[in-house]
């Protein structure tokens, strides 16, 4: 069954090549196809395109299907396209033409457009709390070990001193900006197109105010013609945003590998976190932070290949789009499973103390050095050049206390500000707004 139709029976190689992965893909969007069909079949009620017998029916028989989505009862028949048919083909088996009904003043093309907003609505939503478990795990970290010091490091190099406070504690900073971008995305998103039908509209008196109220959105994207060109470009805004995630994930997971080997020597794992060598008995690896990096780096390269797909197409709907599906759904489950890892193997970080014991790092504090002889008047340049030429006359020596004070710094780490700022863009994405909604949709 296809919700087009033609009297020519369509070749088998083209009609394969066509439909590519949308069964097995749109199992992911079939909820939310089935809670789009509702909104929609309410509307058409509304303005007497259905009768309220006939809305009665149909919606006892949708929220069946929904039951069945929700215990993993759901296929795609392999002799029907995609989900939107395969929907349609199990109302029309239980209620005869009255199944029909239901497409007047949609296509398909705004039907697939709501269903993905909805998806990645309910995917945003996911992927926002998993990396909130993160921001705990690594400010509780911060609070742990703020008085643990240890080296930093530019150019890779020994410069100043730093904390176990502050390293975890700017990522977990580094996590309210992402989510920044992410809340963007997900208002961007979160504009419903249902009513645009084939990008131009219908002439049935259709009510979009009402779906969209409905289903929760925001907004509507109410230029017909812009509603279909957001298709992609949604997606592109949405993979920019959990590559962000992604980016500060993987550069977590580098500055792990790095402290976690023996030249290091900063981190170290339980042995049930690490893995060993084929040949080498004394190995332990740091795999999981290895595969972290590399899929968060595979996730990065995400909005460019949606760019390629979408750069040279004029307005209007074309089949291109579909093609974002196949790398676009995969990255949402990678991206939820990379934050899920990182906030577990995280908590079981082994923090080795007493690290600038070490005689390498007792340069470590020349800055403070410095400092010192400004407190007592003496020109930074010159007290610079004096404390300089300690160093390369082999007259240097310093003690091991900080005494930093200022917003951010080793003794003032700011992770009650920092905790504010995540609660405020959490509080900002109002889930429970659209959660209610649906919940009233599925009454």
């Amino acid at each position: 069954m296809k919700l087009w139709n033609k009297d020519e029976k369509i070749n088998k190689k083209v009609e394969d090549f066509t439909v590519g992965d949308d069964r097995k893909l749109d199992i992911y969007l079939a909820e939310f196809d089935v809670l789009g069909t509702l909104a929609h079949i309410t509307m058409l009620e509304s303005i007497n395109l259905l009768k309220k017998e006939e809305l009665h029916k149909l919606k006892s028989e949708l929220l069946a299907i929904h039951r069945q989505i929700k215990e993993n009862k759901f296929q795609i028949r392999e002799d029907i396209e995609d989900v939107h048919s395969q929907v349609e083909f199990m109302l029309t088996e239980k209620l005869g033409s009255l199944g029909e009904k239901i497409h007047a003043g949609r296509s398909r093309n705004d039907q697939v457009l709501t269903d993905i907003k909805l998806f990645i609505r309910n995917k945003i939503k996911t992927i926002a709390y998993k990396t909130e478990s993160l921001f705990d795990a690594l400010i509780n970290r911060s609070e742990k070990y703020k008085d643990v010091l240890l080296p930093g490091y530019t150019h890779l190099q020994i410069a100043m001193p730093s904390s176990f406070g502050l390293w975890f504690g700017s990522y977990a900073e580094s996590l309210t900006d992402d989510l920044q971008l992410l809340l963007a995305a997900y208002r961007i998103n979160n504009q419903n197109p249902l009513g645009s039908a084939a990008g131009y509209g219908s002439s049935f008196p259709i009510n979009r105010q009402l779906t969209t109220e409905l289903l929760g959105f925001d907004l509507m994207s109410y230029n017909v013609v812009y509603a279909q060109m957001g298709r992609g470009k949604t997606e592109k805004i949405t993979a920019m945003a959990i590559a962000l995630i992604a980016s500060t994930l993987s550069r977590l997971a580098n500055d792990i590998c790095l402290y976690m080997s023996q030249n290091f020597n900063f981190l170290s794992l339980p042995d049930e976190y690490v893995t060993g060598s084929s040949i080498m008995p004394h190995k332990k690896n740091p795999d999981v932070f290895e595969i972290l990096r590399a899929r968060c780096n595979k996730i990065q390269a995400l909005h460019n290949e949606i760019s390629y797909i979408t750069n040279n197409l004029p307005s209007g709907y074309f089949r291109d789009l579909q093609i974002i599906k196949e790398s676009l759904f995969p990255a949402f489950i990678c991206i939820e499973d990379c934050l899920s890892v990182s906030a577990d193997v995280i908590e079981k970080l082994i923090i080795k103390k007493d690290i600038l014991d070490d005689e390498k790092y007792k340069y470590l504090f020349s800055v403070e050095e410095v400092n010192k002889e400004v407190l007592k008047g003496v020109p930074f340049r010159e007290a610079y050049m004096k404390i300089k030429k300690r160093i390369q006359e082999n007259k240097y020596a310093a003690g091991k206390t900080i005494n930093h004070t200022h917003e951010g710094s080793i003794g003032n780490l700011c992770n009650h500000k920092i905790r504010e700022k995540m609660n405020k863009i959490l509080s900002d994405f109002q889930f429970e707004k659209t959660e209610k909604a649906i919940n009233k949709l599925l009454e």
